[in-house]
């Protein structure tokens, strides 16, 4: 009922939104002493066998579901040698990730809780990746200042999503791609739509990937059931697992059943000039 009851407001004032998913984030850092949760998405898996077929390090196989959506997303076009920036890298693990793999010249987490900065500042020391304080409505970065902005899972707290999108447009270089993945209402995709179409840029590719996350939330569903466990009171377990869509929630079911739909997006800044 809480839930439900936020969510409501949420869905009226963005302002709201906005300022409770920060307070959660906020909170989480508290929570998690043993710094046990770098990912915070919902994950992807592949309905293929190639698919799930990404080489990982034994530390990184606990998360292996939200490494595989990054690598969805940031996979779609070659960031080598590139400077990239993420917009809400969060706990990091996702900015961590493609700095290391997919060797960008650099790779910039910006994000709104400055608890999280410090976490990744202090966690973190790839060479090539660095993290900074910033609201996605005004990203701290100079015009044309980079070849790639990512963003995944984390547009749907923006107040406005028009300043979002008029933000990476201007700190795109020319040829840029921005590289985009998020949940909307199924009533709500249109919407989405009309917004990135209207932002200068050109879509190069979307793809509906609802099921690849739902099969993701099944199979790593257990394990995030023991981390909610270890690190949240047990008067919160209900909405942390609301939070991360456990199997059985309102979240989950969404998904399963089409009312929510995930959606990925390869768009690109044109490269006749720096204006364009």
């Amino acid at each position: 009922m809480l839930r439900q009851s936020l969510d409501a407001v949420a869905r009226i004032s963005p302002r709201f939104r906005r300022r409770m998913m920060r307070t959660w984030y906020e909170f989480l850092v508290v929570l998690d002493r043993n710094k046990d949760i770098t990912f915070m998405n919902y994950g992807y898996c592949g309905l293929g066998t190639a698919e799930n077929q990404l080489a990982l390090n034994a530390a990184e196989q606990s998360n292996r579901y939200s490494i595989q959506l990054y690598q969805h997303l940031a996979g779609a076009v070659d960031l080598r040698n590139k400077d990239v920036a993420e917009i809400g890298s969060g706990r990091g693990g996702g900015a961590a990730y493609i700095s290391r793999t997919l060797k960008p010249r650099s790779m910039v987490g910006i994000d709104i809780s400055r608890k999280a900065i410090e976490f990744c500042r202090n966690y973190y020391s790839n060479g090539n990746l660095s993290f900074v304080h910033g609201d996605a409505e005004n990203i701290p970065l100079a015009d044309h200042a980079v070849d790639a902005v990512i963003n995944l899972e984390s547009s749907h707290c923006y107040g406005s999503m028009t300043r979002f999108l008029s933000e990476v447009r201007r700190v795109l270089r020319p040829g840029g791609y921005f590289l985009f993945s998020d949940h909307r209402d199924h009533d709500r995709t249109a919407v989405l739509r009309g917004q990135l179409n209207e932002a200068g840029l050109k879509l190069m590719a979307e793809t509906d990937i609802t099921q690849n996350v739902v099969r993701a939330l099944e199979l790593d569903n257990d394990r995030k059931q023991q981390l909610i466990k270890r690190t949240c009171p047990k008067v919160l377990h209900r909405e942390a697992g609301e939070f991360a869509a456990l199997k059985g929630t309102r979240t989950f079911e969404a998904f399963k059943t089409g009312y929510s739909r995930y959606l990925s997006f390869v768009l690109q800044k044109s490269s006749r000039g720096v204006d364009s």
